[in-house]
């Protein structure tokens, strides 16, 4: 593994084992400093007065399945050269696809080895894309036959339901938890049956939750 010498890094994961797991792997190949985030919040703070060289972030973060997405979104808009690695234990080409757009350089799966951590870590903090070649087979078949821009833009709010369907909750305990209306559960899940091209709540139901057995 290169060594990577002044190069800052910083970690956006809601696991501990993986901060640690990570931190480990990259401080022995020379990588320093090395910074933490357990959530988005305290992740984009740190982006915006570090400014790390690299950010490796996973997507599903504090119960919201794609939470890591925005985050990417906002990173990029505020530093569009900035080197952003997924590591997510997401497989599924769309989602990949979703992070690609979204503005992540590189994907890489959290059941790589340290080597592929490393490879994926050189080439994105040199600011070229990283897809492992199967994952990139995957993408590459997929793009031509489904449009992808409707979930790149869905927000935390509705990623949040998105989980909450997953877990079988219903329209009224999904108000209770997040703290909104009925009225506005339903209009959201409506908006999200129109984008992702549910016909229904079974639709998306069963969406939601390929989405996070994909997580788990």
């Amino acid at each position: 593994m290169r060594a990577q010498s002044r190069t800052s890094v910083l970690i956006i994961d809601d696991h501990p084992v993986v901060l640690q797991g990570l931190r480990h792997v990259l401080e022995d190949a020379g990588v320093k400093p090395v910074l933490e985030a357990r959530d988005v919040t305290s992740g984009y703070r740190l982006f915006r007065r570090n400014r790390p060289d690299v950010i490796i972030v996973d997507l599903g973060m504090q119960g919201s399945l794609l939470a890591g997405l925005d985050l990417i979104r906002r990173m990029r808009s505020h530093e569009p050269c900035t080197c952003i690695l997924v590591f997510s234990m997401h497989s599924d080409p769309m989602i990949v696809a979703r992070a690609l757009e979204a503005g992540a350089t590189g994907y890489l799966l959290k059941d790589t080895s340290s080597d592929e951590l490393m490879k994926a870590f050189d080439e994105v903090r040199s600011g070229k894309p990283y897809l492992s070649k199967d994952l990139a087979m995957r993408v590459a078949f997929l793009r031509p036959q489904v449009g992808l821009t409707p979930l790149v833009d869905l927000t935390s709010r509705e990623s949040q339901m998105l989980s909450l369907l997953a877990k079988g909750k219903t329209y009224s305990s999904i108000a209770d938890e997040l703290g909104v209306s009925y009225k506005t559960v339903v209009n959201t899940c409506l908006q999200l049956k129109r984008r992702v091209g549910a016909k229904n709540l079974p639709e998306l139901i069963g969406l939601a939750v390929r989405l996070l057995s994909a997580e788990a």
